[in-house]
């Protein structure tokens, strides 16, 4: 979102821009809440689903395959979001918008209809591939909005964002196998295909994103903003993201923020692909036994945690701490809250849990917020661009995402029947020591310079 409100910001002192019109944000809204509410909505099911089609195929390495299919995604977005990116600068907003959502509803039926786990995984590659919408809606935004509108109009995408996130695994919980839980759904094709409700639902609510969109959302380039330069190829792109991503790992303050981001994310994304493998374990094998429901149902209160954290706490905790402090409480929060994951008991689950899961959401909502922050703050006081510095933290952040659940369900598949420490634990002690590494490492960031001493800028770092 920062690379994206600096360059609208630039665009918007130096061209005059097309307003955009109430409906034109509604659908920028629903596009990103229902890109995220695709992310999010298998997450609830995603074990359930592997360990029926691995069971049909004689596939016993469950938690590797879900860590591909949760990798598979974010690689796919890493790979064509550049893509996607270039081509609406050329061909114009509003036909690439169009291209994602008609993925999205073809896609997220595909992937209720797998019944091959190469068809999952297939289905589920496509789905990031044509979710490039996010990124495309920050730049719609960016062409249309003034520096004084700018900020607001982020905040939408934002907000839909993280609810969509919030939504996604709470509508993948309660409409997983309809089939075991009403009447109605009995002896129909959702028996058959157990998690295909949900899917339907993400696909139906892109088909209506989609509608919304050909009857209210205007193109916001003209044709004399395109780029017709066409000289500019995928592999150049992605030679230049890797390029950068490369100069700044090496380059003072900006290298250890970007490490600590990325430790950060690499041991949160791990999570991602164990917690449900940990929740639907049996209990005579230490899990819990949670159901698709129980599981859409803590990943809600995550998401409704985490969106409380940024938009109220944030800003308080910021002004008392600072975001140095504040980014190695928050790293130290979340790595708790994972480690403490697996030692439920069994009579206190859901309490454990929740206080738990609890700890580790107001933790990543602080982290993300003030790791953003410093970014742009030493970028500044050293000299760099900020677009260059956003851009490169992107691409590495984007890199740890796609290792975090891959990484996670290898860890899983070889310890998991293992003896204590190294069992279904070593995971989860691995992302705390992600987590601890992260902390440490904000301990070698000296205090940034601020936006100069005025009260305006002090506004603008809170």
């Amino acid at each position: 979102m920062n690379l994206s409100l600096e360059l609208g910001g630039m665009m918007g002192d130096t061209a005059k821009v097309k307003d955009a019109s109430k409906g034109a944000l509604v659908v920028l809204f629903l596009v990103t809440m229902i890109d995220m509410i695709g992310f999010g909505i298998v997450i609830p099911f995603l074990t359930y689903l592997v360990e029926d089609l691995a069971g049909a195929e004689g596939v016993t390495e469950i938690g590797l395959w879900v860590g591909l299919l949760m990798t598979s995604y974010s690689a796919a977005q890493f790979l064509f979001s550049p893509f996607w990116g270039s081509l609406s600068d050329r061909i114009g907003r509003r036909p690439v918008l169009m291209v994602g959502l008609v993925g999205n509803t073809v896609f997220f039926a595909v992937f209720g209809l797998s019944n091959t786990l190469l068809m999952a995984l297939g289905a589920r590659f496509l789905a990031g591939v044509f979710n490039g919408n996010i990124a495309v809606a920050r730049a719609y935004i960016g062409d249309v909005s003034n520096p004084q509108q700018l900020a607001t109009r982020m905040g939408i995408i934002g907000a839909a964002f993280g609810l969509g996130f919030t939504i996604g695994p709470f509508l993948g919980g309660e409409l997983s196998a309809p089939a075991l839980r009403w009447e109605t759904f009995q002896g129909t094709i959702f028996e058959t295909y157990p998690y295909l409700l949900p899917c339907l639902l993400a696909s139906a609510l892109s088909t209506v994103s989609l509608l919304v969109a050909i009857r209210n959302l205007p193109e916001s380039l003209t044709p004399d903003m395109r780029k017709v330069d066409t000289t500019r190829t995928w592999s150049q792109q992605m030679k230049n993201m890797f390029g950068n991503s490369k100069k700044m790992l090496g380059e003072g303050s900006i290298a250890v923020i970007i490490w600590v981001a990325m430790l950060f994310t690499f041991g949160f994304t791990i999570m991602h692909a164990i917690f449900i493998l940990f929740t639907g374990m049996p209990i005579i094998d230490g899990g819990l036994n949670f159901s698709e429901a129980d599981n859409g149902r803590i990943f809600a209160m995550i998401g409704v945690t985490g969106i409380i954290t940024q938009g109220f706490l944030i800003g308080p905790l910021t002004k008392k701490f600072g975001s140095r402090r504040l980014l190695t409480i928050a790293a130290l929060l979340t790595g708790i809250g994972l480690v403490l994951i697996p030692y439920s008991q069994s009579d206190y689950a859901w309490l454990h849990i929740l206080t738990v899961t609890c700890i580790l959401s107001i933790g990543s909502g602080l982290f993300q917020p003030s790791s953003s922050t410093l970014l742009a703050q030493f970028a500044k006081s050293e000299g760099y661009e900020l677009g260059v510095v956003m851009g490169a933290n992107e691409s590495l952040g984007a890199f740890a995402r796609i290792l975090g659940p891959l990484s996670g369900g290898l860890v899983w598949v070889l310890t998991s029947d293992g003896t204590y420490p190294w069992d279904f634990h070593t995971a989860f002690h691995l992302c705390g020591l992600l987590m601890l590494c992260s902390a440490l490492l904000s301990l070698k960031l000296p205090e940034p310079k601020i936006f100069g001493a005025s009260k305006e800028d002090s506004t603008q770092e809170e």
